[in-house]
Order: C-alpha cells, then structure tokens, then sequence
C-alpha cells in the first residue's frame, strides 16, 4: 500500500547553515522524510564593523536601503536599533518575501519588494528601482557576492555604498563528517537527494566531498534555490536530476523535493 506521506523512505541532505536548517528539516519529516542536517557554510560576525556602525550614523543621507538576505537584515538591524531609530524616509527594498519577514521580526516594513521571482533580477525590474537616478542607495549584504544589482543601479544613476554586515566561511568543524566519511556515506546510498542554497554552499560541499566523493555527487539528485545554482552544478559535470525550488524559501525547497520524489515512483 502506498505511504500517505509524499516523502516516505527519502532521505534528505540538508547543507543550509545551521541556524537555517531546521524548519526545513521540520517540513521535510512533517512529509514522512529523514532529514540530515548537515551544514557546509557559516554565517559570522565581521573581526571589525567600524565602518558599518560609521555608516548607520549616516542612514538619514540615504533615499532607500536594500537587504539581501535574512542575514543581512539579522546581522545590520542588531547593530543599527540598538544605535538608533530606523529613519521615517528611508525606503526598504528587499530581494525577496523571506527576508521581508525578517525585517517585520524587527518592527520594520518594507516598501518594494518583487511578488514572484525572488532574486535581484526581479527587484531590478521594479518600476521603483528603474525611476532611481540621483538616488543614494545602502546595500546592506554579506562580504563579497554577485555585483549585478549594484553595477546596474549605478547604470541607472544611482549612487551606491555597501553595508557588508557578515562574511561566509566554510565551517572549521563538522563533528562526524569527513571527506572520507562523507563519501562513504554518498557510497553506501544512505542520502537520496541534497539541498543546495547557493553557490558557495555548493562549492563547499564539492570541496567536502574530495576526489572520490565528486565522482558521486556528479550523480546525486540536488535540489536548489535558483536556477543560478543549478547552472553551477551542470558546470561542475553534475549529470543526476537537477530541481529547482519554485519560490527562494522553504516551501519551494520542499516543493522541488517532492516533485523530484513523484519522479522515482
């Protein structure tokens, strides 16, 4: 008899940071699956935000802010509130509906962000974020990353600063898990499909897994965030199923699982 629960007798890598992982593994176990949380990048303070706290006391100069992410919205409004209050003009613009979520954790709306496509080309193509000449943007965003929003936003005549507010590091110390072990794990078939959430969690992951381990991840089902992701891992010769979350959150990851899952019966 067939199981009730979509997902039974799937097991499930999950690679987000630690303090991310588990409503994912709560809705994938809600769905008859195991889940592995198994965190391949961290999410940590800067050695020295000096020039982050000498720029919150410069928030008034700005017309509209932009968060990244969840974490960018954690790690600047734990520096910005205690500080200061938020300033009444300056506008909110956010990549996506989870890290609006975030910022109403802290009392504060957002004014632009896309309704569907949850991703920088999608902001980009706001009516808001197109009437944006002579505007002075704060990007606030982790060290480093894709600089699409930012070079296109000077294009159009904005005036733009980052706000790096956390850098993302592959984790020193993963108690039970080795490159060795790992791709003993891979070997041994325990893991049916894994989720990837970006780039740099996919590249740790590979670096993880060593020689040996590649050559099976090349076959392993993953299912990501975006369709960046997914080009990335057929870069790197993945040649398994490849599924894509249809919404960057939670419910897409565990949405393209499942659709993945119908796909073996």
């Amino acid at each position: 008899m067939k199981s009730v629960f979509p997902l039974a007798d799937t097991v499930v890598l999950v690679t987000r940071p630690a303090h991310q992982a588990q409503p994912l593994c709560a809705l994938i176990e809600a769905e008859g699956g195991r889940a592995i949380a198994f965190p391949v990048l961290e999410i940590q303070d800067l050695p020295d935000n000096s020039a982050v706290v000498r720029l919150v006391e410069r928030l008034d100069e700005f017309d509209i802010a932009i968060f990244i992410s969840a974490n960018a919205v954690t790690k600047a409004m734990d520096l910005i509130l205690p500080r200061r209050d938020w300033p009444s003009h300056l506008q909110i613009a956010v990549v996506g509906a989870r890290t609006a979520g975030a910022l109403q954790e802290y009392g504060v709306m957002v004014d632009i962000c896309p309704e569907e496509k949850f991703n920088s080309e999608a902001l980009l193509a706001l009516p808001e974020m197109c009437a944006i000449k002579n505007k002075k943007v704060v990007i606030f965003r982790g060290e480093g990353g894709r600089e699409l929003l930012a070079d296109t936003l000077r294009q159009r005549g904005a005036d733009i600063e980052y706000a790096e507010v956390y850098r993302r590091s592959k984790p020193v110390d993963m108690p039970g898990y080795t490159s060795l072990n790992f791709a003993e794990l891979l070997a041994a078939g325990k893991i049916n499909i894994i989720v990837v959430t970006s780039n740099e969690s996919l590249r740790n992951l590979w670096e993880l897994a060593g020689s040996a381990g590649q050559e099976m991840l090349k076959h392993m089902p993953l299912a990501v965030m975006s369709a960046r992701i997914a080009a990335t891992a057929q870069g790197l010769g993945v040649t398994s199923p490849v599924s894509v979350a249809p919404e960057a959150n939670d419910d897409g990851l565990l949405a393209a699982i499942k659709a993945w899952r119908i796909t073996q019966e």
